[in-house]
């Protein structure tokens, strides 16, 4: 191979080659779907809307195998496009509106979505593909699901949380990362990839109300589902459609804005929205557990 080579618009050096073989040969159950995913998601490679581009990794993948730099594994007969259709189903869930005080609709009950239980998991998926602006195509990696609902078991939210970004200047500067730290630490992180308030309910600072909810578990759920805690949330506010009001009201910290530019965009020419970065501590500490060296999972 030489030094590097641009293939669907992705420029692969040795070191990218040698990860997709190591995946092949660490992940032997692993179907090509969640292969291209699960590079989608270590190198960030995303549309400007924030979808991974899996398709393209898919093309890549079939590329590199037709020049023999890889040997993907056999494929299932069953279609993707089958099991996504079918994970989307529509789930009856009631539209009345709902005008209410915080107060008037607790005791509010944050759940995590446990993929067992097919009723919330379908609602979850249902109600996030229907009415979020960048709708829902299932997740990759480690990932936590919410779903928030009133007193009387009424649907209010849904927050998905998955991958961190792997590389994003303002975060990065605020916790005082390297390269070596960040490569160490980052699963440390999750990134808020989803939160939707259903259209039909109106209720003032109930948004904030529920992401300091949810900050107060988040560690302990991810811990119990991984094995590790979690100890900085990030998420990404488009400047175009949101001011990011709940974040800062749940106390998130703004620390600065993308630049406006993909991953790829090596000659400064691709424009995408630009977003603001917002970030939420766990731990006092934060900054000394996620910089130590001192071993590969803390």
């Amino acid at each position: 191979m030489q030094d590097s080579m641009v293939i669907q618009g992705r420029r692969l050096s040795h070191g990218d080659l040698e990860l997709i073989n190591r995946l092949l040969r660490d992940n032997p159950a692993w179907h090509r779907t969640r292969l291209s995913q699960e590079l989608c998601q270590l190198w960030n490679w995303r549309t400007p809307y924030d979808q991974l581009k899996d398709i393209s990794c898919r093309n890549l993948l079939l590329k590199l195998e037709q020049r023999g730099l890889i040997t993907l594994p056999t494929r299932r007969k069953s279609t993707p496009n089958a099991s996504r259709n079918q994970s989307m189903a529509e789930v009856a869930h009631q539209t009345l509106p709902i005008h209410a005080s915080v107060a008037e609709l607790s005791p509010l009950r944050i759940e995590p979505v446990d993929h067992t239980q097919s009723r919330n998991a379908g609602l979850f998926r249902c109600l996030l593909a229907r009415y979020h602006y960048l709708g829902y195509s299932g997740t990759v990696g480690e990932n936590l699901k919410y779903l928030v609902f009133n007193a009387h078991h009424r649907p209010l939210a849904c927050l998905l949380f998955g991958a961190a970004a792997w590389k994003i200047a303002p975060r990065d500067a605020f916790i005082n990362w390297d390269v070596q730290m960040r490569q160490r630490h980052l699963h440390l992180l999750t990134n808020n990839m989803r939160f939707l308030i259903l259209p039909w309910v109106r209720v003032a600072n109930l948004a904030s109300h529920i992401l300091a909810g949810v900050t107060t578990r988040i560690s302990a759920d991810w811990m119990k589902k991984y094995s590790h805690p979690i100890y900085l949330l990030e998420t990404f506010v488009a400047r175009e459609r949101f001011e990011g009001t709940c974040y800062r009201a749940a106390n998130w910290l703004y620390v600065g804005h993308t630049k406006g530019r993909t991953r790829n965009d090596r000659y400064s020419q691709i424009r995408v929205p630009i977003k603001d970065v917002y970030v939420c501590p766990l731990t006092p500490n934060f900054r000394l557990l996620l910089t130590s060296l001192s071993g590969d999972r803390i």
